[in-house]
């Protein structure tokens, strides 16, 4: 946001965003009520009986709130002084404290100036620290990164374990556990850390690893991984990683170094401030130099005068919301379109995107498994009654989509016999004293069964896990079962490369399927085969290239991908981990979300840079005025109610420029 840079802006937390707050609240109805009363002429003359004491009294309490309100924009103006820079922080002080020491000089001596010069500024002081201060605190909140997704992700963890020792168990802490140590874990249960089995079998759900939905099979001497979840069976596993070294931490540590090296937004009113100071103070130097010379009697007292009305009239209270103002229009628009945007750097990156880089599973596809269709022969109920009769007994995903497809067409089940698994194949069981096998097409092959290859051919084209049956050694027929891609997914990545985007596709699962899944929605670019540790070196590989790069997931594993990138988008309906590490959280769950927040940033930035404009354009119009332009002519000076009302005005200007946004039109979600 351009706001005072962040020498002044705190961290955001409950224990430093609420004073900063307070220190906006008190100049704020400080400045407010002296100008109102001024507007209404409450206020008595610095030079009457009652000005006498009253003036002095309100000098004293604006440097009280002064000193507590801008105290550390003074002391970063100071430094970036000593650095030879200037930016809106010197505007800032500069501005300000000349308003202030020269109404707390007016306020006690005041028949050291001309009739005309008998003005205090404190109002306009109050009000620009009071919306500086504004801003400060809007941007503290939007650019909070708080530690919410490295609690849940280490919340993943559980935090005791049932360890094996001389054939008795034990309750133990996780931190207790050493290398080699056996660890048991039951079905249900959580496994605490990493390693390998050495007895037992059972299906792990890694989907905070692999973020695909099946549960995978895991035998003797396969690894598991901390923060898993064991959907059935039990086993033995022995410890080979513990501490810093296990893959949660891994993630863990990837999560918090992409946010730590998250670049800062650009400060657009630093940016202009470093060519603008530098020009009121001469103007302020010029201006002083002309009226000393050739100004009227006292020469010295009119050269003061002019001078501090540039320094002051040089910092406009529209300055202070230009920015955060536009940002809460623009991430209120964007909620209303149930997109949630965690901070103003996020909102400008998202309008300089060049590549969308999109996982698969939840976010292009719906992360759900179901049947999608019975290729046979002979009777299809007949052959679906016969898979969900032997699959009703296993527990894997696919199982359950063939089953849940018997029970939507209330087909009834078969009797069978001596059901058996067989680890990563398939299953198999007795129906009328034939033998069932279903599963893979090496289960069926390597048993002597034939598949015709008129059926293989057409289902390598496919995006589906195909699952062949048999009886004895007849081939009977296939079951497809297949994630469906999301309604509206093809329309929306047309979108986004209409806008000139290019969209990746980047995913754990197999090159054939996430080929097969990209041909269907038009997606050329497809990077699989990628471990949860790997995303987020895609994604930084592709940043080395000098691109500004957003990813859109849902899963755990994508945490890491979601923090590096330049914009992480996360899918609303994915895991609280992933959406704590994206900048946007697309609450839909819909990849529309992704063009609209492009187009609110666009909008948005164009607003911002509109406000500052005319921030900066209400300075150069009012410094000749504030000069004594008009002095010649009409021997005017700056009076300080043209002043307040033009600071007014320019205020609300920005502010209903802002709110254009909330009328922004943005396109709805369509479906194929």
């Amino acid at each position: 946001m351009s706001s005072p840079s962040c020498h002044h802006c705190v961290p955001a937390s409950t224990n430093t965003v609420s004073p900063l707050l307070w220190k906006s609240i008190i100049p704020g109805l400080v400045g407010f009520a002296l100008m109102l009363s001024m507007l209404f002429g409450w206020l008595p003359a610095v030079v009457s009986t009652t000005g006498r004491w009253f003036w002095p009294l309100i000098a004293i309490i604006v440097s009280a709130v002064i000193i507590y309100s801008a105290g550390r924009i003074y002391s970063a103006a100071w430094r970036s002084l000593m650095k030879k820079n200037t930016n809106m922080d010197t505007l800032v002080a500069m501005g300000t404290g000349a308003a202030w020491i020269y109404s707390s000089i007016v306020s006690f001596a005041p028949t050291l100036f001309p009739q005309l010069a008998q003005h205090t500024y404190f109002e306009g002081a109050c009000i620009i620290i009071a919306l500086i201060n504004l801003g400060s605190y809007l941007e503290s909140r939007a650019r909070q990164n708080t530690s919410d997704a490295i609690k849940k992700l280490m919340e993943l963890q559980p935090t005791k374990a049932t360890r094996v020792k001389n054939d008795l168990t034990e309750t133990v802490n996780i931190s207790d556990l050493n290398k080699d140590d056996i660890v048991r874990v039951k079905p249900g249960e959580k496994i605490a850390i990493d390693g390998i089995i050495i007895k037992g079998k059972a299906y792990i759900d890694e989907s905070m690893l692999t973020g695909e939905p099946n549960p995978a099979h895991k035998n003797i001497d396969d690894n598991v991984t901390g923060g898993t979840l064991n959907t059935s069976g039990s086993f033995d596993f022995r410890v080979t990683k513990t501490g810093k070294e296990t893959a949660l931490a891994q993630i863990i540590k990837m999560v918090e170094h992409a946010q730590k090296s998250k670049p800062a937004v650009g400060r657009l009113a630093d940016k202009v401030s470093s060519i603008f100071v530098p020009i009121v103070i001469l103007t302020a130097i010029i201006t002083a130099f002309i009226w000393f010379f050739y100004g009227p009697s006292p020469s010295s007292v009119y050269a003061l005068v002019t001078s501090i009305s540039v320094l002051l009239i040089a910092c406009p209270c529209a300055l202070g919301l230009a920015t955060p103002i536009a940002i809460i229009a623009g991430t209120g628009k964007a909620a209303n379109h149930h997109i949630l945007i965690r901070n103003g750097d996020a909102l400008q990156r998202c309008r300089k995107l060049d590549v969308i880089v999109l996982d698969k599973t939840g976010t292009i596809t719906q992360g759900k498994p179901t049947m999608k269709s019975v290729m046979t022969e002979t009777n299809q109920d007949e052959l679906l009654q016969i898979a969900a009769s032997v699959e009703q007994f296993s527990e894997h995903p696919i199982a359950h989509a063939i089953v849940q497809a018997s029970n939507e067409k209330q087909l009834s089940l078969f009797d069978i016999s001596q059901f058996q698994s067989i680890a990563g194949q398939g299953v198999e069981a007795k129906y009328k004293d034939q033998l069932i096998r279903i599963g893979k097409e090496s289960y069926l092959t390597e048993a002597g069964i034939t598949i015709p290859k008129t059926v293989l051919n057409h289902l390598n084209s496919t995006t589906d896990t195909n699952i062949f049956i048999s009886s004895d050694k007849d081939y009977l027929g296939c079951i497809s079962i297949n994630d469906p891609i999301k309604d509206g997914a093809k329309n929306s990545i047309q979108q986004l490369q209409n806008i000139g985007l290019k969209v990746i596709m980047l995913t754990g699962d197999n090159i054939n399927t996430a080929n097969a899944i990209a041909k269907q929605i038009n997606i050329d670019d497809v990077i699989a085969n990628v471990l949860p540790n790997e995303k987020a070196e895609k994604i930084k590989s592709l940043q080395n290239k000098n691109l500004v790069v957003g990813m859109v997931g849902d899963g755990i594993n994508d945490a890491p991908a979601l923090a590096q990138a330049d914009v992480g988008f996360a899918i609303g309906t994915g895991t609280d981990v992933a959406i704590e590490s994206a900048d946007i959280t697309l609450m839909s769950g819909q990849l529309q979300g992704v063009t609209n927040a492009i187009l609110i940033s666009q909008s948005t930035m164009r607003t911002i840079y509109q406000n500052l404009t005319g921030a900066f354009g209400y300075n150069m119009l009012a410094i000749p005025i504030a000069a004594g332009a008009l002095y010649p002519a009409f021997k005017l000076l700056l009076s300080p109610i043209i002043a307040g009302g033009a600071m007014a005005l320019s205020s609300l200007t920005v502010v209903l420029n802002s709110n254009r946004l909330r009328r922004l039109r943005l396109k709805q979600p369509k479906t194929h």
